[in-house]
């Protein structure tokens, strides 16, 4: 049985559906399994699979407490034709690396990989745990969660979603999905501040125990889509398997052999549900770490320090990954402390008093299995104009950024080992950046930029995409980056 624990040393365990529906621990930890479990079935026997089926294959080993039907349903409800590859996620060859792409969903972005199950997780966890409650979803975001959280909880029974973006922070996509966004129970605010205050805000939010009272008073109860939730990062564990498993069934590599994984990363979530598949027993050589210009994480790799006391903050062309505070980066440093919730808690507490902290000799040797690289605004450009160029292959900006970092490192290292590129949105989520990077005339709305796009390169435009600047605004809420209680509250009224 797979229990989950609090990564700042909380003594009260719990089972994947508590865990689900608490979002954050009473510490203001994060949940992390008890133990890693291993796959059941060999690489072989997956090669045949679908997607549906390899994901069966991971999240019954995490979540224990969920009854194989209960599972299936959830799977089979997720990864249905709301996802337009048939395969739910190609990997394909591009320059020197296999592309996963984890953009066909809804909202053209990864993270519908997790928020199109989670949605069914809670739900079937409420039933499980007789939890009566209205759940709320309260969720911060840099663009893509907010879409995909508010898509995947629409008119869920029981629940409500509050999504806050920042305001000037995100592309004019971004916002429009969101803006737009239907459904008697969502609520969306931009906030007048970044990311990080928005994170910072909703996590505040959670560890207020007059907010939480106040709530049971209104028969309301907090729980949180972003990747702070278990219930977000087990799903992602899934395509990591999938991307090693068709490199084998593509003849790339033998079973047992080794690949690298590159992602592109701000909040630390994506690449950590790569090491999570590790630990279950896919063989991966290198996680390679790719950030943009604000790249905490480059530096705290290579030297074990996290500091943002004086970093300035910056607004790129991938703005999804405009973050300092990497929340998931915490379950890492849990992780390779070897289980050490107080050791945690202090780097927290050093982190939030100190805007700073290093870690121990000991973590030091665990980064050693990563690789910590960034890309500036240039260079991301220079990477998109470069692979559509030579190989007709078009990326949005995130994952030019993780192609680039790839780059740098194969040249560094020499490490020849094929590597599986995490692909994390549709490139007309940011088109504006994509048509300047491939030699089209440079268009400041974002809308006009999608149709050129198309009409230039012939890359299908997902579904979600297509007339969403004709679409009616329904949320029109922009708050300070300290009233976000306010509107909460405001919300639930």
């Amino acid at each position: 049985m797979i229990e989950y624990k609090s990564t700042r040393g909380s003594q009260n365990v719990k089972s994947g559906a508590q865990a689900i529906i608490k979002g954050i621990a009473e510490d203001k930890g994060l949940y992390v399994p008890s133990e890693f479990p291993k796959l059941e079935v060999s690489i072989d026997e997956l090669v045949n699979c679908d997607y549906r089926q390899v994901a069966k294959a991971v999240l019954p080993q995490f979540l224990t407490d969920y009854t194989e039907e209960e599972l299936d349903h959830c799977i089979n409800s997720a990864y249905d034709e709301k996802f337009e590859a048939p395969e739910v996620v190609p990997v394909v060859k591009a320059g020197n690396a296999w592309i996963t792409e984890l953009y066909h969903g809804k909202t053209a972005a990864f993270k519908d990989m997790a928020l199109s199950i989670l949605p069914y997780l809670l739900t079937t966890a409420m039933k499980k745990e007789k939890e009566d409650n209205k759940i709320v979803i309260l969720t911060a975001t840099s663009g893509d969660t907010g879409k995909a959280a508010l898509e995947g909880f629409a008119d869920v029974p029981n629940t409500e979603i509050i999504v806050f973006f920042p305001d000037t922070g995100v592309s004019q996509v971004q916002k429009q999905q969101m803006v737009t966004q239907e459904g008697e129970n969502t609520h969306v605010f931009g906030i007048t501040g970044n990311f990080d205050d928005a994170q910072t805000g909703v996590k505040k939010i959670f560890g207020n125990a007059d907010y939480a009272e106040e709530l049971a008073k209104m028969g309301c109860k907090l729980s949180s889509a972003n990747s702070i939730n278990i219930g977000r990062l087990v799903p992602q564990v899934a395509y990591y398997v999938w991307s090693y498993v068709q490199l084998v069934k593509q003849g790339v590599l033998k079973a047992g052999e080794p690949m690298n994984v590159v992602v592109p990363t701000g909040n630390f979530g994506n690449i950590l549900a790569a090491y999570y598949a590790k630990q279950m027993g896919i063989p991966v050589n290198k996680f390679i770490c790719a950030s943009n210009e604000n790249k905490v994480l480059t530096d705290f790799i290579n030297t074990g320090i996290y500091d943002i006391s004086e970093r300035f903050f910056r607004v790129t062309n991938s703005p999804s990954m405009d973050i300092l505070i990497s929340s998931n980066l915490e379950r890492l440093l849990y992780h390779l402390s070897g289980n050490n919730g107080d050791e945690v808690k202090e780097l927290m507490a050093s982190l939030d008093q100190n805007k700073k902290y290093e870690v121990s000799d000991k973590i030091k040797e665990g980064l050693k299995e990563f690789y910590g690289g960034f890309a500036s605004e240039a260079e991301t450009k220079e990477a998109i104009g470069k692979l559509y160029k030579e190989d007709k292959y078009l990326m949005d900006t995130h994952t030019a950024v993780a192609y680039k970092v790839y780059q740098d490192y194969r040249q560094e290292t020499g490490d020849e080992t094929p590597t599986v590129i995490a692909s994390t949105a549709s490139a007309y989520k940011f088109a504006e950046a994509v048509c300047d990077a491939i030699g089209l005339p440079q268009f400041r709305n974002g809308f006009d930029a999608i149709s050129a796009l198309y009409a230039f390169t012939g890359v299908t435009v997902p579904k979600g995409l297509r007339n969403l600047d004709s679409k009616t605004v329904r949320h029109t809420g922009v708050v300070d980056k300290e009233q976000l209680w306010d509107a909460v509250q405001g919300s639930l009224k």
